[in-house]
């Protein structure tokens, strides 16, 4: 029940990509897909980045022991043919696939399954699937190096694996995106294996073009029958807006994410408005605040800043409508969203008067790090940064590249930040976010501490009454409003541009780039063949 309006909103989107039901698959051709959002790839080892960027290519590449199903607006078994489960909710035993080959041929095993969420719990390399994996009773103490091994998986037989958690949580919201992939144990310690990656994916590696592309093509011995249906996907890095509009209206490229302004310029173009999809995706772009940075560190600042900027203003301006306003943590899309919280109101008079409350009634001045996202990067950095200077506030920029940003947040090294952050599927994981518990390089990035916060998340974790959790977290949310760790802007309205040959289009509110490539289909018209 409380995925309902996720899958209706994924429902509409597939109406608009257009419906692939009445049509029959074509067999063949290429799908050339575009990475929109930097210069470059971060790695070939989907394991140490957590940019959308990457996950894009990865979705052909790899599997992951789920897959997010967008007409049903949840997590599904994908590496698992059967999931039973015992022990109070908390021990999930899985029946693997017997018929997944890794792309060197060998068949996946529950060895693979341990290896892989293993080394994702190394803690000196800090990957961001930590987080997920951490779900896991024992991963912890892998994490933190008081154990080789995580407790909470035991290998039952070659095609069997039981997991117990630490929490009643659904796995699947966890162990669904390619942080989490499922890597062949014996390949992926290889030095060769960065150049090389070897996955469980409808389509196997060819080449990487660095800040160009990456070439995969269908992998014949894909557990699904039929298929991927085409014979070549291609992945080519366009952060540029402008080339990947003059890509498209070319012909070039069959998706294009649009920014803002080309969201309006499509909608007036009566040859591209029919080629949008859009969906309200589960994610809040924000301004980050370090409270090791003295000012930050006061509730009354954080708040200051909330209600000296415009947001609504932002929005309608310069994002052209294309966000929803941010209230709290928790998305439009999640299905604890609060629809009876009001966001902060504009009022540099009250952001002043809390500013000197704070001590600071000159204000003070930061150093805020951001790309140059048109959405909610650079353009958006400038239009604050006058509103904060009514109040007192002064903003220097410093630019970095997208790939540089993800790594800065992680570390910590920065006064302030402007980021998309993923805050859902599932409410409990996107919360969890700031616990105290979770490290800043998993997600916790601006390294929030808050007692009762915890207390509500833990509660959360343990009860049985589905009800009485979502009261806990809806709790946990209002209290994140109130304490204000950073500038909530807006949800997403993902945007995307889709050529009329291309089909099977999911609208995935996780993320739209991110498509099960091996149900997208081209039709003859495709001019690539």
């Amino acid at each position: 029940m409380i995925f309902r309006v996720m899958a209706i909103v994924a429902g509409l989107g597939l109406a608009l990509a257009g419906s692939a039901e009445a049509q029959t698959p074509h067999k063949g051709g290429t799908i050339r897909m575009t990475a929109p959002y930097g210069s470059s790839f971060t790695s070939l080892d989907i394991h140490t980045t957590q940019r959308a960027q990457d996950e894009i290519y990865a979705k052909g590449l790899h599997r992951s022991l789920y897959i997010w199903d967008s007409a049903e607006g949840k997590p599904v078994p994908e590496l698992a043919k059967e999931v039973i489960v015992s022990g109070g909710g908390l021990v999930y035993t899985f029946k693997l696939r017997d018929d997944a080959y890794f792309h060197n041929g060998r068949k996946m095993t529950a060895d693979d399954v341990i290896w892989s969420y293993n080394r994702i719990m190394d803690g000196s390399k800090a990957y961001p699937g930590a987080r997920y994996v951490r779900i896991i009773e024992g991963a912890a103490d892998v994490e933190k190096g008081k154990a080789k091994d995580i407790s909470g998986l035991k290998k039952i037989d070659d095609f069997t694996v039981e997991m117990k958690l630490t929490e009643k949580v659904d796995p699947g919201f966890y162990l669904f995106t390619a942080l989490t992939s499922i890597y062949p144990a014996d390949e992926a310690a290889k030095d060769s294996f960065i150049q090389h990656p070897i996955g469980l994916g409808p389509f196997k590696f060819v080449e990487h073009v660095p800040g160009s592309r990456i070439v995969l093509e269908r992998w014949d011995r894909f557990y699904k029958p039929g298929k991927p249906y085409a014979d070549k996907l291609i992945v080519s890095v366009m952060g540029e807006a402008a080339a990947r509009d003059v890509a498209f209206r070319n012909k070039e490229i069959d998706t294009s994410v649009l920014g803002p302004a080309q969201y309006v310029a499509y909608q007036a173009d009566p040859d591209l408005k029919g080629t949008i999809v859009e969906v309200a995706e589960v994610f809040t772009r924000y301004m980050g605040m370090n409270p090791a940075f003295k000012p930050f560190a006061d509730k009354r600042v954080r708040q200051a800043i909330n209600y000296a900027i415009d947001t609504d203003l932002i929005i309608n301006k310069l994002v052209k409508g294309k966000a929803y306003r941010a209230t709290s943590w928790l998305p439009l899309t999640s299905p604890l969203y609060d629809k009876t919280m009001k966001p902060y109101p504009f009022d540099p008079a009250k952001a002043k008067q809390l500013l000197a409350d704070a001590g600071y009634p000159n204000g003070f001045e930061f150093e805020w790090t951001t790309s140059q996202n048109e959405s909610w990067g650079l353009p958006i950095v400038t239009a604050v940064i006058p509103m904060l200077d009514r109040v007192g506030i002064k903003a220097k920029v410093k630019q970095v590249e997208a790939a540089v940003l993800s790594e800065v947040v992680r570390s910590g090294d920065y006064q302030a930040y402007v980021y998309s952050q993923q805050t859902g599927p599932d409410p409990q994981a996107a919360l969890k976010c700031f616990h105290s518990a979770t490290p800043q390089t998993a997600c916790n990035y601006m390294n929030f501490k808050n007692a009762d916060f915890d207390k509500l998340i833990d509660e959360a974790g343990q009860t049985d009454d589905s009800a009485k959790r979502g009261q806990l977290l809806q709790k946990a949310n209002a209290l994140l409003y109130d304490e204000a760790p950073v500038w909530f802007f807006n949800y997403n309205k993902a945007v995307m541009a889709v050529q009329p040959w291309l089909k099977g289009v999911q609208l995935n509110a996780t993320e739209l780039t991110h498509q099960n490539v091996e149900d997208l289909w081209v039709d003859a018209t495709s001019p690539a063949k």
